[in-house]
């Protein structure tokens, strides 16, 4: 029996607890005889920390402009510094306000203290899901989906639709523990999860995640947990071994369709343009010492994740209406400076280098349902063909007309529909 396993004990009492709001009465113990503890969590900001924030923002020593007429050379010197002057006026205690008006805990699992929200339906067949965000994302990605996923009735759905949502903090993030040991990578996330959903008293459930989220999400169909029954992911990791080669060389192979031709070009200018972050992390995070000192800098080097992302950010902040807006990108920046994980998130890149868990986008050879929904501005837009290869149980496959990188943060109610269309399939087996 693994260390994970052996905590995993008295799930029908702490069910009933959470439910009940008394988790933190229970008493922590390892031993098979004893519950863990689930403990109720709220975060407010000191004053003092908020001042901080703003003190370090209006004393930013700005550099030169950069010397070309695009977004070539990184973010754009007027893009931040307008957002500079957005955070003047950026609320955090309404974002605090937002954050503790759903149910938080923290739990303790392998040894480290897990962040989660847990928003119980009213309907009694809702289908429990547990939803993981990524880099540079934090569970502020997944707050607009939450009252339609347990509500579906006030959002345009029905009792048939209703999700138990379960939203974890990846570790290193949030208000999740910081691992003081090396190994914190997917495969031991996943794992990490399974025991939260049962933990929990979920003994049938659903998972779904993007980015980080996909990786962890996609190891958990892996392995198998008992009671998973199938997966949904807006970043599908579908690019078959041949065009993982083309793209190390550099030239697209012949026969591809329109899709396919289009994914591999996305493919090719993220490898090209997009991984300046990535490689740092993977590397070196402990050297980014600038972006735990300086709110300007951590806000840059967030904003910088994908290129279509940062436009569309970009756009936002110029004014025109997008799927995030300025206050969006404030709330999960000044997440990431009030909590100070601009490192420890940065070091679940590090740890996955250094105990590989396979390629990103490398199918996994997943044998339970998977159902994938594609965004056309993500990192690339997976093709039907690749994911009925990827996935030979299918369940679920749309293209969407609009979206990226953060789907569920820029267009809740297109994931919202997602989501329930894609698990509509095994809802009889709940």
């Amino acid at each position: 029996m693994s260390q994970i396993q052996a905590q995993v004990t008295r799930r029908t009492l702490l069910a009933a607890a959470a439910t009940a709001g008394a988790v933190g009465m229970v008493p922590q113990a390892f031993a098979a005889t004893e519950a863990p503890v689930i403990k109720p969590f709220k975060f407010r900001a000191t004053d003092e920390q908020l001042i901080d924030l703003h003190r370090r923002v209006a004393a930013t020593r700005w550099p030169d402009e950069e010397n070309v007429a695009d977004d070539s050379q990184g973010v754009r010197l007027e893009t931040i510094k307008k957002l500079a002057k957005h955070w003047k006026h950026h609320d955090w205690r309404n974002v605090e306000a937002r954050l503790n008006a759903f149910p938080q805990f923290t739990t303790e699992i392998d040894g480290l203290d897990i962040h989660f929200i847990h928003v119980k339906s009213k309907h009694e067949n809702a289908l429990p899901i547990i939803i993981t965000h990524g880099w540079p994302g934090s569970v502020i990605e997944q707050l607009k989906i939450i009252k339609p996923l347990t509500d579906p009735t006030a959002y345009g759905g029905t009792e048939a639709d209703a999700f138990h949502v379960v939203i974890p903090s990846l570790p290193g993030y949030g208000f999740s523990g910081k691992p003081r040991e090396t190994g914190w990578n997917p495969p031991r996330i996943a794992k990490a999860w399974a025991v939260l959903m049962e933990r929990l008293g979920y003994t049938k459930y659903v998972a779904q995640g993007g980015d980080w989220g996909n990786a962890v999400t996609e190891l958990m169909a892996v392995q198998q947990p008992p009671g998973l029954l199938g997966i949904h992911t807006n970043m599908a990791a579908t690019v078959p071994a041949e065009i993982s080669k083309s793209l190390a060389a550099g030239t697209p192979p012949e026969g591809l369709s329109a899709d396919e031709r289009r994914a591999w070009d996305q493919l090719d200018d993220f490898n090209k343009n997009g991984l300046g972050y990535a490689i740092e992390m993977n590397n070196r995070p402990q050297t980014l010492y600038g972006i735990v000192d300086s709110p300007i800098g951590l806000a840059a080097w967030m904003l910088d994740h994908d290129i279509r992302s940062y436009r569309m950010i970009a756009r936002s902040i110029d004014g025109e209406k997008e799927g995030l807006s300025p206050d969006d990108v404030l709330d999960n920046v000044s997440l990431y400076w009030l909590t100070n994980t601009a490192i420890s998130s940065a070091r679940l890149y590090w740890d996955n280098a250094h105990h590989p868990s396979g390629g990103f986008f490398d199918p996994r050879g997943i044998k339970i349902p998977v159902a994938v929904s594609a965004f056309p501005d993500e990192i690339y837009q997976a093709p039907q063909s690749w994911a009925k290869k990827a996935y030979p149980k299918l369940i679920h496959y749309n293209r969407l007309p609009k979206g990226g990188h953060f789907a569920a943060w820029e267009q809740p109610a297109l994931f919202t529909s997602e989501l329930r269309a894609s698990f509509k399939s095994l809802r009889d087996q709940i």
